[in-house]
C-alpha cells in the first residue's frame, strides 16, 4: 500500500456489488479519479472505494490523502490490475 497526496478529478455515484465477504451478500462501492500533483500530465488512478468509504463525498479540486493498494487479478486468461483506496482524507484548505 501506499499512501499519497493527491487532487480528485471526478467521483462516481455509490451502487452495490455482490460480495462474499459481506453479512448481506452486498457492499456498496465507488468509483474516484484521483490525479497527482503537479501539472496537467501527471498519473491518474481509478480507483474503487467499498463499504462505508464509498458513502464519503468528494468533490472536483479536493485534496486529498489517500492509501491506495494496488493488486492485480487474472480472469479468462487476461490480467486485469485493480485500484482500491482503503482511506481518503480531505485536506483542509
Amino acid at each position: 500500500m501506499e499512501t499519497r497526496i493527491l487532487k480528485v478529478v471526478r467521483q462516481g455515484e455509490a451502487f452495490s456489488v455482490q460480495s462474499a465477504k459481506a453479512e448481506a451478500g452486498q457492499i456498496q462501492k465507488c468509483n474516484i479519479v484521483l490525479k497527482e500533483l503537479g501539472g496537467k500530465f501527471e498519473n491518474e488512478f481509478v480507483c474503487a472505494m467499498l463499504g462505508s468509504l464509498a458513502a464519503c463525498r468528494f468533490y472536483e479540486g479536493d485534496v486529498v490523502v489517500a492509501t491506495l493498494r494496488f493488486s492485480t487479478h487474472e480472469y479468462q486468461n487476461q490480467v486485469f490490475q485493480e485500484v482500491l483506496a482503503t482511506d481518503i482524507v480531505k485536506l483542509n484548505r
